[in-house]
């Protein structure tokens, strides 16, 4: 059986784990060609001497690039980038400061990003390096910590969906259509917690900047890694990077590398298992607009324009869409023209580099002349910082890549997000629109789900205080998306005398009430879909150990949750199989909406077998080798680089 992309480049990269070929549903312990830290830095510093490390690994695998709150000035928040760039200096990291651009930018064009690189950082947006045929993901703060101490993080292998693009964008539809119509035709987790792999003959028809415009937005469709493969546009693109930076005397990688990927690119088996495969004919695909609040819901521009739907800002910013080719695509429109009376038009270049560039060809200027309002280099209003935020009542046009409500301001406001055209277009005429006539229609949703290879129930080495198995009371929670606020609610998230006592007695209290009172240690819980979705708390894993639950078992979890459990040594474990049965069995319950089911039946889970007993049935679940158990016997990532580091 081969190997998908994300499971050869694990593979490359693997400090620990199985002694097989990978394949999904595997954890491991990864050694990542990069790391970047951003404004979060201090953060993961604090976490990194909490640990008692005190030096890096190696310094040369990691990134400081300040990104996030560079317009404020406050002496707290200029304190905070001091001590960053001093803590850089002392361990010898590469270190931007504010204003160099927003850091997954700099990642790609800095030579940070390379084909077959596994790259991650803390924040989510790190999908967008799978457009240079990398495996480009995120991690949490405590990983990066772990980076930092030991050069190494644990994960899990995600299932993959091929993405086979067909024909070519016609004229005026951009890559930021592609992924918007993507986020919209398939808004129903089809692609939750997935490694995306675009493939077919559409993708030669896209230049780089679209595939960074599409990989970075999957992070909002769901899927954890978004990558593309590598041809003539990707070794053009390196080749460029390469010049570039052996110009100003740095040479991160040599010729003789893009020699080689371009002779033998990283690519997926021929015989590779997918869960499930999406075709999207790129000639169906017409400007699109997704919103307001939610890249869910999306509406064509010929439908939208209809309505003449007044707006108040317009946003050309962004690690999605604020490059060259978008500045230019904008620039084409406003020439000659003037910003509507009564809408502010914002603007920042991806980076540094890119406004230079975009300087240097006329493009800042006529954007300038139009009438835009400069903003540095960096997030800003993307994410709710700075000047330039939407007000009360206001309607918002943004080439940005979130449009949650309250996330660029007033929750009383509303954002839709589209292209970089269509922004500029908007921002001329007062209202949304676009610069060309276009159709209504959108291409046909083309989704086929695969049956999984299974490999059946994988023996285990148990290591010493692990668990060769657990027996305990099933408690069904029947919902999806069963959130942290309901686990443990924002009333004690923020105090600090919650003793683990009083955790376990509020534990799932928005939930279900009656939760604590009817439920006893050694329970074990069964839930549905992306159960842990929401905040990032970790007191909705803590409160759970505080209750005495051994581990949570469901058809899938937030991979910040899973992340958060694993980090703080407890278990949960993905058997959608399983979940489907218990779910038959309480059909009755489920329609009489009971919140907890608790039979008062037995479930048996065998980590050595890697298999589930209920009721006479035995369900299988992907191995817990020697990482996951080890995290969960140091009860958590922190004590375990502590204990690996002898401190």
């Amino acid at each position: 059986m081969g190997q998908t992309i994300t499971e050869k480049i694990a593979q490359m990269h693997m400090a620990e784990g199985p002694k097989r070929p990978l394949r999904a549903g595997d954890f491991l312990s990864i050694c990542p060609h990069r790391c970047m830290t951003h404004d979060n830095t201090s953060a993961v510093m604090s976490k990194f001497k909490g640990i008692g490390a005190k030096k890096m690994t190696n310094p040369q695998q990691l990134v400081f690039a300040l990104d996030h709150d560079i317009q404020n000035q406050d002496e707290s928040n200029l304190k905070k980038y001091r001590s960053i760039e001093a803590f850089a200096k002392e361990h010898g990291v590469d270190f931007y400061p504010a204003g160099s651009g927003i850091g997954h930018q700099i990642m790609v064009e800095r030579g940070y990003v390379v084909p077959g690189s596994f790259v991650v950082a803390s924040d989510s947006h790190s999908n967008m390096y799978g457009a240079l045929g990398a495996i480009g993901t995120p991690i949490v703060r405590t990983d990066a910590a772990a980076v930092w101490a030991t050069g190494e993080f644990w994960w899990q292998i995600p299932r993959s969906i091929q993405v086979v693009l067909e024909g070519k964008l016609p004229e005026g539809a951009t890559g930021k259509d592609v992924i918007i119509t993507l986020c919209g035709l398939y808004n129903h987790d089809e692609c939750l917690n997935a490694a995306v792999e675009f493939t077919g003959p559409g993708v030669a028809s896209l230049s780089m900047d679209a595939r960074f415009s599409i990989s970075n937005m999957t992070t909002e469709w769901g899927p954890l890694v978004g990558w593309f493969p590598v041809d003539a546009v990707t070794i053009r693109y390196m080749r460029a990077v390469h010049q570039r930076l052996k110009a100003a005397g740095i040479e991160r990688f040599a010729e003789k590398d893009v020699e080689s990927w371009e002779k033998h690119p990283p690519a997926p088996d021929a015989d590779a298992t997918y869960a499930a495969r999406i075709v999207l004919d790129l000639a169906q695909v017409t400007p699109h607009v997704s919103g307001p609040d939610t890249v869910q819901v999306m509406q064509s521009l010929a439908e939208m324009e209809k309505n003449k739907i007044a707006i108040q800002k317009a946003y050309l910013i962004s690690c999605v869409n604020s490059r060259v080719e978008d500045l230019e695509a904008a620039a084409k429109v406003l020439k000659g023209k003037n910003v509507a009376a009564g809408v502010k038009f914002y603007l920042a270049a991806a980076s540094k580099w890119v406004q230079e560039e975009a300087e240097k060809r006329g493009i800042w200027q006529t954007l300038m002349d139009a009438g835009a309002n400069p903003l540095p280099p960096g997030c800003g209003p993307c994410i709710g910082l700075g000047v330039g935020l939407l007000e009360a009542g206001e309607v918002g046009i943004s080439a940005t890549n979130r449009n949650f409500k309250g996330r660029m301001g007033s929750r009383d406001a509303k954002c839709y997000l589209a292209s970089p055209e269509v922004v500029a277009a908007s921002a001329v005429a007062g209202y949304i629109r676009g610069p060309h006539e276009f159709g209504v229609g959108a291409p046909q949703r083309k989704y086929t789900e695969l049956a999984a290879a299974s490999g059946g129930a994988e023996k285990v080495e148990i290591l010493a205080g692990f668990p060769q198995r657990v027996k305990g009371r099933l408690v069904f929670m029947p919902q999806d998306n069963v959130n942290t606020d309901a686990i443990y609610g924002k009333d004690y998230t923020y105090r600090d005398d919650m003793t683990p006592e009083m955790m376990a007695k509020v534990v799932m209290e928005n939930y279900d009430p009656q939760f604590a009172a009817r439920t006893q240690a050694g329970d074990v819980i069964v839930s549905q879909f992306n159960f842990g979705t929401g905040s990032s708390r970790e007191q909705a894993v803590t409160c759970l150990k505080a209750k005495g639950i051994p581990l949570v078992i469901a058809a899938s979890f937030s991979q910040t949750y899973l992340r958060n459990a694993f980090n703080n040594g407890f278990l949960g474990i993905e058997v959608p199989e399983f979940v489907a049965r218990v779910r038959e069995q309480f059909a009755m319950e489920i329609a009489a909406k009971e919140k907890t089911v608790i039979p008062g039946d037995e479930i048996d889970i065998d980590f050595a077998g890697s298999s589930i007993t209920w009721r006479g049935e035995k369900f299988t679940f992907p191995a817990l080798g020697s990482v996951p158990q080890s995290l969960v016997i140091a009860g958590g990532v922190e004590n375990l680089v502590a204990k690996r580091l002898g401190i």
